[in-house]
């Protein structure tokens, strides 16, 4: 990144790709800089709590179905579609931090993913322990694009027809 800066003080951008932010992380991912570190402690604390309240409030919702007085039936099935849900929506979670996921597929699965916004939590508590939740994907997708980026703008040397062999 050159220091050059434009006629009025603000330095200049750098050429080619920019990062892509990632939520609670901006860019700050890049280069660990911007408080970073404080966010890798935030996060995941964040997170905790997030699942922690979530959990209370389904406990308090069990609760009412029991005192309403709709037999075992329904609390138990209420119970097993929250748990089947967090489940595929933990591993729908976890596999968009190696790989894009496919729009139309997580269009199909919005409804599910939101009843299991559990396990959703749970991922980006879990991925957040050990980076920003994308951070290995992002890292990877930049790096590919400034690539590209290097090989379009440099340029080359001599007319390519006089090289010998």
């Amino acid at each position: 990144m050159s220091d050059e800066r434009h006629g009025n003080g603000t330095p200049a951008r750098p050429a080619g790709p920019r990062p892509e932010p990632i939520r609670f992380f901006g860019t700050t991912w890049l280069h660990h800089d911007g408080g970073y570190r404080v966010r890798r402690v935030a996060v995941p604390a964040g997170a905790l709590l997030t699942v922690a309240a979530a959990c209370l409030v389904l406990r308090l919702a069990h609760e009412g179905l029991r005192l309403g007085a709709l037999g075992g039936f329904v609390p138990l099935l209420v119970v097993v579609v929250f748990a089947v849900c967090s489940a595929l929506a933990f591993g729908h979670t976890w596999g968009g931090y190696r790989e894009r996921p496919d729009p139309d597929r997580r269009a199909a699965l919005r409804g599910l993913l939101t009843v299991g916004f559990l396990g959703s939590l749970l991922a980006y508590f879990l991925r957040s322990l050990t980076e920003a939740p994308g951070e290995k994907l992002h890292r990877e997708e930049y790096e590919q694009a400034r690539a590209r980026y290097e090989r379009r703008t440099t340029r080359r040397a001599g007319n390519p027809s006089r090289r010998r062999s």
